[in-house]
């Protein structure tokens, strides 16, 4: 694999690079994903080259595009305050204007084309829809880690047809997770939350012989306490997930809450008593991962589990390493993201890589010859 800070000097000036990132935010005061692109702009600017900035946002449907929702446009006044010049949007794909308008434009100048999946042949992988991409610029940059996960043109098919390289928020997140999976300073801890049980049964599998424990919230924690034939009302768990989850359940390393705070017959947060059990449980660790929040963090009243771990490893003196939408969202509420060693800005394809995948995204950089 190819990393763009091992560029040489020179290689890029006057070059069109399309650089892929994840602008995939709700609202436009919603900055970590596009904090995180930045280094990779900033270098691309620097470098003499003219950056084309590719990102999808949302799930549009014929009926929301028309009234214009999820468009990128959204991200132009915060991108003009980091990057000291207003980007160049381009709301439609129409190829020859774009090459024309980016020609034109002195080195160093940034582009942002509107939201990739308004083309449906984004999500199916298009052959013919990648090609037209990749007529616009001269080399390819991936930085939209929490896109890599999925076979989509402008993340899959794309690369193959241009020089492409890692972003460096890629480079990071890789770097990252591989030291957590291959070598990590033990003791290892892992929290897993979240609704989606499914996701997580991976990264349990992969870690359950190396961490030293392993401790579950939401609907991942809501899943073994039903295998346990624990009372869990309505709440939120994954019944195709329940022979695992019976296995699970015999294994010490796993540790589940002991109390809740409920509402509407769910279990909607862990209670004071396993807050204070998970707290213990991280004591010595010198490497934890956190994924997925402890309880229906978005309400107030079922933020305090979540809310207290999140203090108690910015706090601790370990490697911590968050990742996933709703897990930073909550770092963030409480201004804590500086006093973690690394955020990670994939949600599932942080889940996928932990869980020893090959992620598309990253693995046609690397078998690239």
């Amino acid at each position: 694999m190819q990393y763009l800070r091992a560029c040489k000097k020179g290689e890029l000036k006057g070059k069109t690079v399309i650089l892929r990132v994840d602008f995939n935010i709700e609202q436009k005061t919603d900055t970590f994903r596009i904090d995180a692109s930045i280094p990779s702009i900033r270098f691309l600017m620097n470098a003499g080259a003219r950056v084309l900035i590719m990102s999808h946002r949302g799930r549009p449907t014929p009926s929301s595009i028309k009234h214009g929702e999820f468009s990128l446009h959204i991200t132009l006044p915060y991108l003009k305050k980091k990057l000291g010049t207003a980007p160049i949007f381009f709301s439609e794909l129409h190829p020859e204007h774009i090459r024309t308008t980016i020609s034109e434009s002195p080195l160093g100048s940034v582009f942002i084309l509107e939201n990739l999946r308004f083309h449906p042949g984004e999500e199916e992988n298009s052959s013919a829809f990648a090609k037209e991409l990749a007529s616009l610029g001269d080399i390819y940059v991936n930085d939209a880690f929490a896109a890599s996960h999925r076979k989509h043109a402008s993340v899959y098919a794309l690369p193959k047809l241009l020089p492409s390289y890692a972003g460096i928020q890629l480079e990071r997140e890789i770097e990252t997770l591989d030291m957590i999976m291959k070598h990590p300073k033990k003791p290892l801890v892992l929290i897993l939350g979240g609704a989606k049980a499914k996701d997580k049964i991976g990264v349990i599998r992969y870690f359950l012989y190396d961490a030293a424990a392993i401790l579950l919230g939401g609907g991942v924690a809501n899943t073994l306490l039903a295998a346990r034939k624990f009372p869990i009302g309505d709440s939120v768990y994954d019944p195709t997930s329940l022979p695992f989850a019976k296995k699970m359940l015999r294994e010490k390393k796993v540790i589940l809450p002991i109390d809740f705070v409920r509402a509407e017959n769910k279990l909607l947060d862990i209670g004071p008593l396993s807050t204070d059990l998970f707290v213990a449980a991280l004591k010595g660790a010198k490497t934890i991962v956190w994924n997925g929040p402890l309880g229906l963090f978005e309400r107030k009243k079922f933020a305090r589990g979540s809310e207290e771990i999140a203090k108690a490893l910015a706090n601790h003196k370990g490697f911590t390493v968050a990742g996933g939408g709703e897990t930073v969202s909550c770092i963030r509420s409480l201004k804590l993201e500086n006093k973690f060693g690394f955020l990670s800005t994939g949600g599932g394809a942080m889940l996928e890589y932990m869980s020893g995948k090959e992620l598309p995204g990253i693995a046609v950089l690397t078998k690239k010859k």
